[in-house]
């Protein structure tokens, strides 16, 4: 018989067996209740694990039954993740929630050079120019292709000259079109709580050049 396990998750309370938590060898969980692992105990003497501890009751049932979450996917996966617990990562990646972001946006997004870093760059941009403003905008050129980065050139160049900023993305290898990438820019600008919308930029050749407006206040 499996000894059984009293866990404070994060402020919740589970009971469990320490079989259930070592059905995964290897994984971080099973390794956290190993016989030569250093236990955290919170005042009542519960196993102390500092997570999450909504999303450690889908986990903790998969362990138990091999039932899969039908709630809170992207949360719950995060957390497999973390505790290292393969299997069922594996099949949440296999779920519409997580395939389409992981295995398809994600993917798309590896392929164009840079995409992380200038996100990165358009928020400092906005944020430096956003002092005494409600808004700031930051000027994106957008390449998919080698030809539309050669139609660009002259451009850029003038901007450059005229020491106007201009993130660039692009050129990528992938189906998704410079809409997509728009899409994506502002999912993920979004995502960091920023107010953000895009508009192309009628000055400039058109497809390639877009402002996009962060809202302050």
């Amino acid at each position: 018989e499996s000894p059984v396990v009293e866990l404070n998750v994060g402020g919740e309370f589970y009971t469990t067996t320490l079989g259930t938590l070592r059905k995964i060898p290897g994984s971080k969980l099973a390794e956290m209740f190993s016989s030569s692992a250093k236990a955290c105990t919170d005042a009542e003497g519960r196993f102390f694990i500092d997570r999450h501890g909504t999303y450690f009751g889908p986990i903790l049932e998969y362990l138990r039954s091999g039932q899969l979450p039908e709630q809170h996917i992207p949360e719950v996966y995060r957390e497999a993740q973390y505790y290292e617990i393969e299997p069922l990562v594996k099949l949440l990646e296999d779920m519409p929630q997580i395939f389409g972001e992981q295995v398809a946006r994600k993917q798309f997004l590896l392929r164009v050079p840079g995409y992380g870093e200038n996100l990165q760059l358009m928020v400092r941009l906005a944020r430096a120019e956003a002092v005494a403003a409600r808004y700031s905008e930051v000027l994106v050129c957008v390449v998919r292709s080698e030809k539309d980065d050669a139609n660009c050139v002259d451009t850029l160049h003038r901007l450059e000259a005229n020491k106007r900023s201009v993130v660039k993305f692009g050129p990528w290898k992938a189906a998704p079109t410079i809409d997509n990438l728009l899409d994506c820019v502002k999912m993920d600008i979004k995502a960091q709580g920023y107010q953000v919308e895009c508009t192309r930029h009628m000055g400039l050749p058109a497809n390639y050049f877009y402002t996009f407006c962060f809202t302050w206040w």
